[in-house]
């Protein structure tokens, strides 16, 4: 018997979530994208804006290689959004 699997897309908040996550602690734009499962093209799109508006922030080691991080403000962003998919759960009893 052939099952047709469902395929789900991730929606913004599902991959806000994933990046901020993903650049909780230092890490290089690549490590980020493959630490959120997404493809370069997704990447870019989701992960400039977070930058822009300041969810994200750039730093430099002594060498000046670029490293990002999520902002105090992204935390505060990541814990809202992880509070509105715990109480939008409908798989939870």
């Amino acid at each position: 018997m052939h099952r047709e699997r469902k395929v789900l897309k991730r929606g913004w908040d599902s991959i806000t979530i994933d990046l901020l996550a993903a650049a909780l602690q230092p890490e290089k734009r690549m490590r980020i994208m493959y630490k959120a499962n997404l493809n370069f093209d997704r990447f870019k799109r989701y992960f400039y804006d977070l930058l822009e508006k300041g969810f994200i922030e750039k730093m430099e080691d002594n060498d000046g290689h670029a490293f990002y991080k999520t902002s105090e403000r992204g935390k505060t962003l990541l814990a809202a959004l992880r509070k509105a998919h715990d109480l939008a759960n409908l798989d939870a009893p």
